[in-house]
């Protein structure tokens, strides 16, 4: 009787699950568009999360019924994903969503070319902002108005890859507005990159061009206490800021083929090369100064060796690697590994801040920020422990004993009908997640709140599923019989 069961079980599950009909599918990621342009958006753009009662949108430091989001989750990622659901399934709505979301970002795009984290739509907020619609109007000195662009937390960088896409659709050629404000967020952009090909944390303008070219260097001393220096024009790898640069100068380049970008990934690579520390810790830092020394961002970001942005400089050299063939983004990884292997806790996981030169991890005491070395009182709103970098590790290892050619091969969109069913089979599960927990509305509720985040990733899942059983053919009507 249990083996009988055992051979039931699967069948059940299929009954209960079967491959969703992509019509009913895209129904669905329509239900959700439809809510979120009716009853969320401001100016086209969206806030990062809602009250249930949408009486409210929150970013990550405002609430407002009138405030948008250019910090992922939020009007640049709800944007990408109206993207790719309109080329999964050319239906107009998606087009159009994304278009006004784009409208909202070339509204309140800072007259230095790139974004802040949030805009409030409201009156008296916007007076705080010079714009670069303001500047096209005549209005070209900002006074006391804000006006520096940020790459903390891929702000600029998610506006930018999203405007890109959206530009680079064959129905967006005539949006003049969209490509000139493409254009000028790409200009600054690399007006943005030192001459040794780092990125400070904000801009307001074009970097000084005589800024010397150094290799990393510990410094002599350094303050234990928090100095309150102004940090945002130094060298900023925090939160994977370059890496997201990278990323987007890779993607201009593959849908421009304009060499400048190109050119500006592979100078972020080389700074990459003069960024890792020497021995013993032949890591990387959260940020340095121009004399390319480890130094203090916030109150609880101290001059370190880092375990988290340590990992993510390496994918990215690796990343460089595989888009360019050149073996030179490859020779800092050994050491770093090397590093990385003498630097794990006790428990596996690695702390986000080694002492310089000793190794020790560092950590923060809760409410007084005194930096010491003991985890037994940490504060609750940052990482200062990552139990994910072993994994990542491994995986990042695995990935570099594969050809080159095997990964480009990958990243190559499917060529067949049975390539584009695997696609669409790989995204049945998250499909029918996403459809089981949308609300009659349309949208997706965490707790008492609606997050962008769960619109983004169900739309992705549902895009990757439509198209997948669209381009699939009869390769996908078999698999559906089964």
């Amino acid at each position: 009787m249990k083996k009988f069961l055992c051979l039931l079980l699967p069948l059940v599950a299929l009954a209960a699950d079967p491959l969703p009909e992509p019509a009913v599918v895209t129904a669905a990621m329509k239900k959700a568009t439809s809510f979120y342009t009716e009853k969320l958006a401001v100016h086209g753009g969206y806030a990062s999360s809602w009250t249930k009662d949408l009486s409210l949108g929150m970013t990550e430091h405002k609430k407002s019924k009138t405030v948008i989001s250019i910090q992922p989750h939020g009007t640049t990622t709800v944007g990408l994903a109206l993207v790719k659901a309109y080329q999964a399934t050319g239906d107009a709505q998606f087009l159009e969503a994304a278009k006004a979301a784009g409208r909202a970002l070339v509204e309140c795009q800072l007259s230095s070319g790139g974004w802040e984290s949030a805009m409030d739509f409201a009156e008296e907020s916007m007076k705080r902002y010079h714009l670069r619609q303001q500047v096209l109007a005549g209005d070209k000195e900002p006074g006391k108005r804000h006006y520096q662009s940020t790459l903390d937390d891929n702000k600029t960088q998610s506006a930018l890859l999203f405007l890109l896409e959206l530009a680079h659709l064959p129905e967006c050629k005539e949006e003049t507005a969209l490509h000139d404000s493409l254009k000028a967020g790409l200009d600054s952009l690399l007006a943005a990159q030192y001459p040794n090909g780092g990125f400070p944390q904000q801009y307001a303008g074009p970097v000084d061009a005589s800024t010397p070219v150094l290799k990393a260097a510990y410094p002599k001393a350094w303050p234990r206490e928090f100095p309150k220096e102004n940090y945002v024009g130094f060298y900023t790898l925090n939160d994977g800021n370059m890496q997201k640069i990278v990323q987007l100068l890779l993607r201009a380049y593959e849908l421009t083929q304009e060499e400048r970008f190109l050119s500006a990934s592979k100078k972020a690579g080389d700074f990459f090369i003069l960024a890792q520390m020497p021995e013993p810790q032949p890591g990387w830092a959260q940020q340095y100064n121009l004399q390319m020394e480890p130094v203090w961002a916030r109150k609880f970001e101290p001059p370190c060796v880092t375990g988290g942005e340590s990992l993510s400089t390496m994918e990215t050299l690796h990343e460089l690697y595989v888009v360019t063939g050149d073996e030179k983004y490859l020779k800092p990884l050994p050491a770093a590994f090397a590093w990385y292997e003498k630097s794990a806790l006790p428990d596996g996981q690695y702390a986000r801040f080694y002492e310089l030169q000793t190794n020790k991890p560092l950590y923060f005491v809760k409410d007084t920020y005194e930096l010491v070395y003991d985890d037994g009182n940490l504060p609750t709103h940052y990482g200062f422990k990552l139990d994910t970098v072993g994994r990542d590790l491994e995986r990042l290892k695995e990935l570099l004993k594969k050809p080159r050619e095997e990964l480009l091969a990958k990243r190559a969109a499917p060529t067949t009908e049975k390539s584009w069913t695997s696609r669409a089979k790989g995204a049945v599960d998250k499909t029918v997640q996403a459809l089981k927990t949308q609300t009659p509305e349309g949208y997706w509720l965490k707790g008492d709140e609606i997050e962008a985040a769960d619109f983004v990733k169900h739309m992705q899942a549902m895009s990757l599923y439509v198209e997948g059983a669209r381009k699939g053919g009869e390769a996908f009507e078999k698999l559906k019989v089964r």
